[in-house]
């Protein structure tokens, strides 16, 4: 069996001096060197409306009580119509903008 020598070798180590030099300091040692290697992440108005947006719709109630006892009582009293046409258009525009 015969393999072919490539530099892998090599490669691999680079990949192991570099990441003894980048090596994590224990607890006390090389403080401020820590300090200067932190990264820093700055958010887009729009990652911050959505991080807003996440915040409010986690706070609100799942299920619309009052909505559920609407259609409750449209069932009862027989009055709960059924657009199938709309039903229909819905789904196949969700099937678009899932890219089908």
């Amino acid at each position: 069996m015969s393999q072919k020598i490539d530099g892998a070798i090599a490669a691999a180590a680079q990949v192991r001096s570099l990441a003894a030099s980048n090596r994590v300091a224990p607890a006390g040692e090389g403080k401020a060197r820590a300090v200067e290697a932190a990264d820093s992440v700055r958010l887009t108005g729009e990652a911050t409306q959505l991080q807003a947006m996440q915040r409010e719709l986690s706070t609100a109630p799942a299920i619309d009580p009052a909505r559920v006892q609407a259609v409750r009582e449209a069932l009862e009293n027989g009055s709960y119509r059924i657009n199938a046409d709309a039903i229909a258009s819905r789904m196949l525009d969700m099937d678009q903008q899932l890219g089908g």
